[in-house]
């Protein structure tokens, strides 16, 4: 460990917050990043710490891909209103973790081109995207007991309002994050199996036992109304499950009615891919009802006068969860995901 006052876990990146002091804490993680015109330069990381007494540790993130809004605007909200004098234990709070992509209004950083939550548990020598992975997991994470890390669809989908999670072969930490993700309240939890999930923020948690909850609140490229109200109420939701604060959760949906819907996506039939390039014409918005073998939509080719529209059609029935984005589809891009009511034999 350097000798560099802040400097942590091997990190390169300083961070001026001690998380084992009580109190409010709130300052700027400084990560390097040398430039032509600024051969000291940094890129400042907002973290905010609130401990009081004893209990657990709950860790909120937002901003991992800089396009997905509704939870850096949920958690700068939280930290900013969120009484030290609440909490028994202690929130660590980072509203905008990939500065540099959210202020592109970008997944991918601009910096080294890296998608952050690809490339855990990074490498304190990399570039810039893989030191700031590295900061997360040997600094930030090893504090945590839960972790609750909020995204939407960005710029590539809309996505139905959903907490989502890993499935657990440990049954007991299994159903803790499923109780969970009911505590949170979102309409659907989604227990899913992704591409390339070994190096999400999502696995590093889980290899360090922290129980671990993601979101998808929107998308779009978009700020979501209800997605913001669901992240807002869905973190407080959390502290109060765990004790961390005194609230009860509250997970009555406007209009009344509750509860989450708790579905799964665990095989490759749930996803649709764009067999080609071309303009995909969706024909369900996020969350609708869909059969096997209904048309999801159509490839276009609007530029070329002889290539008639191509139907994809859906491989399994259940909900939308994710719903094309973007109209430009490449090959091999996934344009639709469903998921189906869940059962506990994965």
């Amino acid at each position: 460990m350097s000798s560099e006052p802040g400097l942590q876990g091997g990190s390169r990146i300083v961070c001026p917050v001690d998380f084992g002091k009580q109190g409010r804490q709130a300052g700027y993680a400084r990560a390097p990043l040398s430039r032509n015109n600024s051969g000291w330069g940094t890129v400042e990381i907002p973290v905010i710490s609130l401990a009081n007494g004893t209990g657990p540790t709950v860790l909120l993130t937002a901003g991992v891909h800089g396009d997905e809004y509704e939870g850096q605007v949920a958690l700068s909200r939280l930290a900013q209103t969120l009484d030290p004098g609440e909490v028994q234990g202690r929130v660590i709070i980072l509203p905008c973790v990939n500065v540099a992509a959210a202020l592109a209004d970008a997944r991918l950083s601009p910096i080294d081109g890296w998608d952050i939550n690809r490339c855990f548990p990074g490498d304190p020598r990399g570039s810039f995207t893989p030191m700031l992975a590295h900061f997360l997991d040997s600094v930030v994470l090893p504090h945590a007991d839960v972790s609750v890390d909020l995204h939407t669809a960005g710029h590539s989908f809309d996505a139905a309002l959903s907490t989502n999670m890993h499935y657990a072969a440990d049954a007991a930490v299994r159903k803790r994050t499923l109780a969970a993700a009911a505590a949170f309240g979102a309409p659907f939890n989604v227990v899913f199996s992704g591409v390339d999930e070994g190096a999400t923020f999502t696995s590093c948690a889980e290899r360090r036992g922290i129980l671990s909850l993601g979101t998808e609140l929107g998308g779009w490229g978009r700020v979501n109304i209800d997605g913001v109200r669901i992240a807002e109420r869905g973190v407080r939701n959390i502290l109060g499950h765990f004790g961390v604060i005194e609230d009860a959760p509250d997970t009555v949906r406007p209009g009344g009615g509750g509860g989450t819907r708790h579905m799964m996506v665990r095989s490759a039939e749930a996803y649709t891919f764009a067999p080609r390039d071309g303009l995909f014409e969706p024909l369900h918005r996020a969350g609708a009802a869909v059969e096997a073998g209904q048309p999801a939509g159509y490839l276009h080719n609007p530029e070329d006068l002889g290539t008639a529209p191509v139907p994809l059609h859906y491989a399994s029935g259940g909900v939308l969860w994710m719903a094309a984005g973007p109209g430009r589809a490449r090959r091999g891009d996934a344009v639709a995901v469903v998921m189906e009511d869940y059962a506990d034999d994965w």
